[in-house]
């Protein structure tokens, strides 16, 4: 009796050592992707997941305008699929 005790003891802290091992780094990532994301500006230059590289002409609520190359040719993208925002110097410097 005493083993099957320590037994679902064992289990029980493993599952908790997982838990902080896996979701808690997970969320703090997320939040801070989010908290990334609200801070878009237009004129901000980004680069999507897919290694697009471009400058924020008009947010949606779901997309974002960027303008690419010399062409000025502009692309509508999930705002999930950006990766890096640089934000203007002008906001870094208030």
């Amino acid at each position: 009796m005493p083993n099957t005790v320590l037994t679902i003891l064992y289990v029980v802290f493993l599952l908790g050592m997982f838990y902080v091992a896996m979701y808690i780094p997970d969320r703090a990532k997320k939040k801070k992707f989010n908290k990334m994301l609200s801070e878009m500006r237009v004129n901000d230059k980004v680069v999507t997941t897919g290694g697009i590289m471009g400058q924020i002409t008009n947010i949606q609520e779901q997309f974002v305008i960027i303008q690419t190359g010399p062409d000025k040719v502009k692309i509508k993208i999930k705002k999930e699929a950006i990766a890096t925002v640089e934000t203007r110097k002008a906001d870094n410097q208030k």
